[in-house]
């Protein structure tokens, strides 16, 4: 077999194929073999026919049709190999030659992986803000803590924030009713703002047994995207009472003897908060900095593949009715056209966010231990509420294990990057990176401790 690669673009290449037949000698077996089962010659029994008659019976063309259908995926995916084109998407093939007992002739057009020149990190620097941990923060803590220790006392007032409400619902569009929703004994916390925008002002100031009428825009069901009328009635009202924060608080709450204890250690709990969040911004703002950095051309399929499944997905929740999708987001202050337009950016962003971290991981030779992949698993089911072994089987049968892996390398890259980039805070102090990202010299040596190993 013969293979050229012409580069289109940056982005994309057409590799030209030559077969002489010869080498399709397997896939004529195989046709022969598949044909055989499915034509029915008299005188011999399923499969056991021989290839000419076969041809008589079927033609030659059915044959040749069959032969190159199965030759063509593995001599397009040894030309890559043989090539050493890094592909990205899927091929757009064109048969253009079929020599009957000579040559097939086809070419492959699909977008690679373009060349990155990758900057000096040591040159990037960013700033993040600072942070310090109040009496506030601890104070906020505290209260929180002692709201999962509190008890719900039914009251004979009206409603103030931070009550516990039950409550019926009902709504109407136009003037007539909507029933998926109505609904009754609905338990809610006012000021939460987890239910209907709006509601909260509504039932402050009810007392129980009292309605009131507020105007929202219902977010589901098929009136999604439209102002309606909604009806609120306050069944009951309970406040939450909550413990003295005191020794006896300290002890119930936790394994410590003393409130100031548990303060302090409260206050050590903000301080990791704390620091995940700049850890956060960190990386986001290095993130940002490459991107700015680096020219990075995209592949148009590959970007159109992405934008096309967002709005797949955002059209199948409308019933793949682009007219709600649009009143949906009229109804939230946006458009479609501004919609359009922030999925090709954010598109765009991804892709050329997932090739530059590539280059990167295989500039630094970035590897990806067993240990690392099994705690990405661990943390995605999770956070999906699934088991590790169904997120994994799920994962599997979507065939995105690979890109689980991908995920993994590539933020590994970038905290590679983020140890070699100056960063300090709002008031001028260095920051040292690695506490939270690890020390890229030290990983480099367990990189090659492991490489040795294997």
């Amino acid at each position: 077999m013969k293979s050229t690669v012409e580069q289109l673009s940056p982005t994309r290449v057409r590799i030209n194929v030559e077969v002489p037949f010869e080498e399709l000698k397997p896939d004529f077996d195989k046709a022969y073999k598949a044909l055989a089962q499915q034509v029915k010659i008299p005188g011999f029994r399923p499969g056991k026919a021989p290839a000419k008659l076969i041809e008589t019976r079927v033609g030659r063309g059915a044959v040749l049709e069959q032969v190159v259908n199965d030759a063509l995926p593995n001599k397009y995916a040894e030309a890559v190999q043989t090539s050493e084109v890094k592909v990205i998407g899927q091929p757009e093939i064109e048969i253009t030659k079929i020599e009957d007992g000579t040559e097939l002739a086809f070419t492959a057009e699909v977008d690679v992986r373009p060349e990155i020149t990758l900057p000096d990190y040591s040159g990037i620097e960013v700033t993040v803000d600072s942070f310090t941990i109040g009496d506030d923060d601890i104070e906020e803590q505290l209260t929180s803590l002692r709201q999962r220790f509190g008890t719900l006392t039914g009251v004979e007032r009206a409603v103030a924030d931070g009550d516990f409400v039950s409550i019926d619902l009902s709504a109407t569009v136009d003037g007539a009713d909507v029933p998926e929703a109505a609904t009754t004994g609905l338990s809610h916390e006012v000021g939460s703002g987890q239910l209907i925008e709006g509601l909260d002002e509504a039932v402050i100031g009810l007392n129980a047994g009292e309605s009131k009428e507020f105007t929202s825009t219902l977010v589901a069901g098929d009136h999604a995207g439209k102002e309606a009328v909604i009806t609120v009635t306050v069944q009951s009202v309970k406040e939450r009472e909550l413990p003295e924060a005191d020794d006896e608080f300290a002890q119930l709450a936790s394994e410590f003897d003393t409130i100031d204890e548990l303060k302090e250690d409260l206050k050590g709990r903000v301080e990791r908060v704390k620091k995940v969040e700049q850890a956060g911004s960190i990386r986001d703002k290095v993130l940002d900095a490459l991107l700015e950095t680096v020219e990075v051309p995209l592949p148009e399929a590959v970007v159109k593949a992405e934008v096309d499944a967002v709005v797949h997905d955002a059209v199948h929740g409308f019933d793949h009715d682009d007219a709600k999708l649009a009143e949906a987001l009229e109804a939230q202050g946006s458009s479609r056209e501004e919609f359009d337009k922030d999925t090709q950016e954010a598109a765009e962003k991804s892709v050329k966010t997932q090739l530059l971290l590539d280059a990167i991981a295989e500039a630094e030779n970035t590897q990806v231990g067993q240990q690392e992949l099994t705690e990405r698993i661990l943390f995605q089911a999770q956070r999906y509420g699934m088991s590790p072994e169904q997120f994994i089987q799920q994962v599997q049968q979507a065939g995105q294990l690979g890109a689980v892996f991908a995920d993994v390398r590539r933020g590994k890259a970038l905290a590679g990057v983020v140890g070699q980039v100056k960063v300090t805070d709002s008031e001028g102090n260095v920051v040292d990176t690695t506490e939270m990202f690890g020390d890229p010299a030290e990983s480099a040596e367990i990189e090659l401790d492991e490489a040795a190993a294997e």
